[in-house]
């Protein structure tokens, strides 16, 4: 039996004030190297080079997350909701703090590079043999595989998997009030001790009593903002882009059997594919802007120039379309190759999606990617099917082309370019 802590812990936190630690076992995995790891990765990746303050990391996020979900438990504990399993309380707040534990240097952007699954590697981190292993199993045998599957949404009671992650959880929350507050914008501030009076458990999973649709409706409408504000922001495509290519180019090199005058052992095997947890919990991202820096002097001019302007921000630039089509596309890539420059490295398209909110279809019935309102009458509805706010930001939501380039490359290879796509580059 686990024995809550003799005094309480405490954090103190710009978002939620002060984060309350109350169990041996929460505090024990707080200190865990596994998860003082998390000090080291940036919650947002590059975004620090388009919003200076955006230097969070994911063990600040990860303690808020562990924060919200405790708030949310204590108020079903306080209300006495039937549908609330006591017993399932740790594990909840284990899952809550451990949920990101497998992040990587730069988060998404080394998932990318290398198809990578974060949640993957928190499953594994939490399974094989770590310190976090150890101190889970003395909660019982079987814990780690209770974490575990409720990060990788398999466990079975969908409630718990509900807290830690759906359209409505307790990370969600946290980053956006959390991204919000350090990049300086508003989009964010949603009114979470309203939102967090109004949820329910209700027959095995979590929903939001009808008076409460406004404040769930500023919610959707703040990550609705911040994914266009902040998250898909041009810039920070930009810094993604470029770190995504430096990977590349080094992992092109090391299987053409490059000779690097610097590199450190996590990162051959990470070229390799074969990088084990142990390896992979040495990543991050002082060792790789480290490596960086090195790498500026490599003797591979595309490697080098792309390190260098990573580290020193010279990001591309870009341009926006309406509309592309492939027969642009080549012939961009053409007339870039005949030019001198390189067509897979100097010239990215992007082109942003989201999915602010799945709405409810008929004939599909609910699932676990909708948000339920709950009424008087204890009938369950469909957010969309009660508010127009929300159906207005529903469905898949697509920006425009971006062609991103190293401007400087451009304007030197100027007179070898054809005058259509001096004209698309809007340069002359």
């Amino acid at each position: 039996m686990q024995q809550p802590l003799t005094e309480e812990k405490v954090f103190k936190d710009p978002v939620h004030n002060y984060i309350h630690v109350q169990d041996t076992v929460i505090w024990r995995l707080i200190n865990t190297k596994e998860f003082q790891r998390l000090r080291r990765i940036r919650q947002l990746g590059t975004t620090y080079l388009t919003f200076h303050g955006a230097e969070h990391s994911r063990f600040s996020h990860s303690l808020g997350v562990y924060e919200i979900t405790r708030r949310i438990i204590s108020q079903f504990e306080r209300s006495g909701y039937k549908d609330w399993i006591p017993e399932e309380r740790l594990l909840t707040l284990c899952a809550a703090l451990l949920h990101d534990l497998g992040h990587g240097p730069f988060s998404h952007s080394i998932e990318e590079a290398f198809q990578m699954n974060h949640e993957d590697w928190t499953c594994r981190i939490i399974l094989e043999n770590t310190g976090i292993t150890e101190i889970l199993q003395e909660v019982e045998e079987d814990f780690p595989q209770k974490v575990a599957s409720v990060i990788c949404k398999k466990y079975e009671h969908d409630i718990v998997v509900n807290l830690v992650s759906s359209p409505l959880d307790a990370d969600r929350m946290d980053y956006l009030l959390r991204d919000a507050y350090y990049t300086g914008v508003n989009y964010g501030t949603i009114d979470i001790d309203r939102i967090l009076r109004v949820l329910r458990p209700y027959h095995g999973r979590v929903v939001v009593k009808e008076s409460g649709m406004h404040a769930i409706e500023d919610y959707l409408m703040s990550r609705y903002q911040m994914y266009w504000q902040v998250y898909f922001h041009p810039v920070t495509r930009s810094s993604e882009i470029i770190l995504r290519q430096v990977f590349r180019r080094a992992k092109q090199l090391f299987q053409e059997g490059y000779s690097f005058r610097f590199m450190v052992e996590p990162l051959t095997d990470l070229f390799r594919g074969k990088v084990n947890v142990q390896q992979y919990l040495q990543l991050d991202e002082a060792l790789v802007q480290a490596t960086f820096m090195q790498w500026t002097t490599e003797q591979d001019e595309l490697l080098s120039d792309l390190c260098s302007r990573f580290i020193h921000r010279k990001l591309y630039k870009y341009v926006e379309m309406e509309s592309l089509d492939m027969e642009t596309i080549d012939e961009i890539r053409r007339s870039f190759a005949s030019a001198g420059l390189h067509p897979e490295y100097d010239l990215e398209i992007d082109f942003p999606t989201d999915l602010p909110y799945d709405v409810f279809r008929p004939g599909e019935g609910f699932h676990g990617k909708q948000i339920l309102l709950l009424d008087r009458q204890e009938r369950l509805r469909e957010i969309s099917e009660v508010s127009d706010i929300v159906r207005s930001i529903s469905g898949i939501h697509r920006g425009r082309y971006h062609l991103y380039y190293p401007q400087d490359k451009l304007e030197k290879a100027l007179p070898m370019l054809p005058n259509s796509i001096k004209d698309l580059f809007d340069i002359r």
